[in-house]
């Protein structure tokens, strides 16, 4: 015998892998909290390039977790999940770092802001122009910048050269390469899968990652900073963006074919589809207002850990990660949806529960409380903009993926940008307590507008919907 598995085989070691990471939650929710199903499964043809993809090796997985079902998106999904814990890491590290050296609420909005906010004036670009080139081969490069980046934080901190300029402008530079990677990632997810039915799932299980290394990375990072430093943090970082490096180079797939035209023509395109769109335009102003409230505290809460409850960078890392959880719980949820309507009530939900878990954290006058309700903010808010992720590429049409992604991103961290800056500014005149109570408020208050047009958007999302 060779010893060579087949390729049954290697799907059942990696499902039991795979189910290794999942089982925290995902079978407490298969038909029991979330029974949503699609009644009528597109099944376009499977892409060649992917033969785990024939459909008696997808039937093998949970329906939960069809996606890893398809090799390509393996590779993807256990390189991401490597990358993705060493950037939460590194974000935590930053900002116990900008708090640590400075005690400014405001540079604390200042930094996160210019983490963010190139996303928002380059991200609509990006998109035209990602969707003109070869993804794969511009991912690989992009993850290769940000581990210089990383790398060169990591050395600069050592050498005790970090001041108020340096770090800002550092993060203007990682929000430049972000602005690049994340729509290259979210575009090239359908090409790992071969199959839309699939791709929803696909694009839960991705944000599942985000949110589980949200729930470890923060801790994780706080008991890094007890032990080490932040300069530790951020090389670990560095390394981590190998193991999403070697998974793309090992993906076997046919490029998604290429938009044609001038760079202007391209970009106008992608932003007539969201004008002219009805549904496409009322859940980016959803996501945006999500975002410039819901999203704000992140940059409030080593006020939180360290003025409010008296504690230190394990503090944060215990908020954060509660968040994280909740963020968690939410992407299990979705990974069992499949039905267009449940996704809009989805929306509708997240944002609600995030108005009203971020007024009860302003309030909270003890850490086991703020920390509940933090695990709320977290799971409303990643719910809701994960559901809008979902439905805006199960709706766009292939030729315009990368520009739809590219708003979609732009949108969701720009805005995320804009309101930790004013949240920032606000809690140093305000104090971070009122600043998020306000938030909270003045969410609850867009609540309204998108209930009275919640019926428009149902029969929108599904006549649209292939």
């Amino acid at each position: 015998m060779s010893g060579r598995l087949d390729e049954a085989s290697r799907v059942r070691l990696l499902h039991h892998s795979a189910a290794a990471l999942y089982f925290l939650g995902a079978p407490l929710f298969d038909g029991v909290i979330c029974p949503f199903r699609r009644t009528a499964p597109i099944r376009p043809p499977m892409s060649a390039s992917d033969p785990s993809s024939t459909p008696s090796l997808v039937s093998r997985w949970p329906r939960s977790m069809r996606a890893l079902a398809h090799r390509n998106f393996r590779f993807y999904f256990l390189g991401h999940a490597v990358s993705i814990l060493g950037s939460w890491i590194q974000q935590v590290a930053l900002s116990w770092l900008v708090y640590r050296l400075t005690g400014s609420a405001a540079l604390l909005g200042v930094t996160a802001f210019c983490a963010l906010i190139p996303q928002l004036l380059i991200g609509p670009l990006a998109g035209a122009w990602i969707d003109k080139q070869d993804k794969k081969k511009w991912l690989i490069g992009v993850q290769s910048l940000l581990a210089v980046q990383a790398f060169g934080m990591a050395a600069l901190t050592v050498l005790d050269w970090v001041g108020t300029p340096l770090i800002v402008s550092m993060s203007l530079m990682l929000g430049v390469l972000n602005s690049f990677d994340t729509p290259l990632r979210q575009s090239l997810i359908n090409s790992f899968v071969g199959r839309l039915e699939d791709l929803p799932n696909a694009l839960a299980l991705n944000a599942m990652l985000f949110n589980a290394s949200r729930f470890v990375g923060p801790p994780l990072a706080g008991l890094l900073l007890g032990i080490s430093s932040e300069s530790a943090c951020f090389a670990i970082n560095g390394l981590s963006f190998v193991a999403l490096i070697v998974g793309l180079v090992r993906i076997r797939s046919t490029p998604p074919a290429r938009a044609k035209g001038s760079m202007g023509e391209v970009f106008r395109e992608g932003v007539g589809y969201l004008w002219h769109t009805w549904p496409v335009r009322m859940l980016i102003v959803t996501l945006a207002v999500v975002n410039l409230t819901a999203s704000a505290y992140a940059v409030l809460l080593p006020i939180f850990a360290r003025d409010i409850f008296g504690g230190d960078a394990r503090t944060l890392g215990m908020i954060w990660g509660a968040a994280g959880c909740g963020a968690f719980v939410a992407t299990i949820l979705l990974a069992h949806t499949r039905q267009v309507r449940a996704l809009v009530t989805t929306v509708v939900g997240g944002a609600a529960a995030s108005a009203v878990s971020l007024i009860v954290f302003a309030l909270a006058g003890s850490l086991p409380l703020a920390m509940l309700a933090m695990a709320g903010v977290g799971f409303g808010i990643s719910i809701s903009n994960v559901a809008i992720n979902m439905l805006l590429q199960s709706m766009a049409p292939e030729r315009l993926r990368g520009r739809v992604v590219s708003f979609f991103s732009s949108t969701r961290f720009g805005f995320d940008a804009l309101g930790g800056l004013i949240a920032g500014f606000l809690a140093a005149g305000l104090g971070a307590g009122r600043t998020l109570l306000i938030e909270g408020v003045v969410l609850a208050a867009f609540l309204g507008v998108v209930l009275s047009r919640r019926r428009r958007l149902f029969d929108d999302v599904t006549a649209l919907h292939p």
